[in-house]
């Protein structure tokens, strides 16, 4: 009898092991599945909303510089795709889908508080970051347009577009769809470097250097925490704005003037933003965990770690996130 039991112990074994190794391979698939529909949903709305922008832009400098028309198109065209994205219209059968996976989802004031803090702080930390690489790295200095022989009023309109194109498709397409569902496959910690990896190789149009690379990734960790701790896309839009005015306004347009230090030396400055990148990322740090012991996204982080974790939202939208 005890032959005959070793027997179909043996005879088990290695059907259990080729059904361990069939679901591991099952699992693995899946995740890999995940991350390329997250990435081409995220650069399809990337491409449709900037697409968009850019033409409107070049159109409109070519046939009428004087009458700034391409922000009041945008600005429609940018209701249409944030409207569809929430779950509006056709076809109904991906409504819901498509509202979970933006996750706009209304957050209390408190929050936005402390995202912005957060946030404020992060860019602070991200353009000493950014200056000292340009001290210590060759790079290439990101092309900005020559504005000077356009009105003022075609100035402030594109500029004002301009810093919510890229923030509204940026926080859709990354922290939204791509996020959400990778968050479904793998811990909040490696769907995030997923979804921040993503978002620095969508710059790649800024050239191929790891240090921009490398600020862009950091960029995207920033706006991606508020996003999971929040489970909403809106805290973000801001702070995007912000670190968009910040860089286009007070950072890039002196790149091109950057010394390396390897030649010239180190100068005061130079200390003062390696001080402050420092400095500002300890700050930002102390937000976000601050951040996270907000009611609503401690009960976030609460769900994640509990079966049905997808299944929290309608709970915390009964429980007062909105003030």
């Amino acid at each position: 009898m005890f032959v005959g039991l070793r027997a179909r112990e043996r005879w088990h074994q290695p059907q259990i092991l080729n059904m361990t190794t069939m679901k591991s391979l099952s699992i693995v698939s899946d995740r890999i599945v995940s991350v390329v529909w997250s990435a081409t949903l995220a650069l399809l709305i990337l491409a449709f909303g900037q697409g968009v922008w850019a033409g409107l832009l070049i159109i409109n400098r070519r046939t009428s510089p004087a009458i700034p028309w391409c922000p009041i198109v945008m600005a429609f065209v940018l209701w249409l795709m944030w409207s569809y994205l929430s779950g509006k219209w056709w076809p109904a059968s991906t409504s819901d889908a498509r509202r979970r996976y933006l996750r706009a989802n209304s957050v209390s004031g408190r929050t936005y508080a402390w995202t912005l803090l957060a946030g404020v702080l992060s860019i602070a930390a991200l353009t000493g970051y950014w200056i000292v690489l340009f001290s210590l790295v060759r790079m290439r200095a990101n092309l900005l347009p020559d504005l000077s022989k356009y009105p003022l009023i075609t100035l402030v309109l594109v500029g004002a577009m301009a810093s919510l194109v890229s923030p509204l498709t940026e926080e859709a397409a990354f922290r939204g769809y791509c996020q959400v569902i990778l968050e479904r496959k793998f811990p909040a910690a490696t769907a995030i470097t997923i979804s921040s990896v993503l978002f620095a190789l969508a710059h790649l149009t800024q050239g191929f250097f790891w240090p921009k690379l490398l600020v862009y990734f950091l960029a995207g960790v920033v706006f991606a925490l508020p996003a999971y701790l929040t489970k909403s896309t809106l805290p973000t839009i801001p702070v995007h704005i912000l670190a968009d005015l910040m860089f286009f306004i007070l950072v890039w347009p002196h790149d091109a003037a950057r010394h390396l230090i390897w030649k010239s030396g180190a100068d005061v400055w130079f200390y003062l933003h390696a001080l402050q990148a420092i400095i500002f990322t300890f700050l930002a740090i102390l937000a976000f965990r601050r951040l996270a012991k907000i009611p609503e996204a401690a009960l976030a982080l609460r769900a994640d770690r509990m079966p049905g974790q997808n299944e929290w939202k309608p709970y915390l939208e009964r429980s007062g996130t909105k003030k």
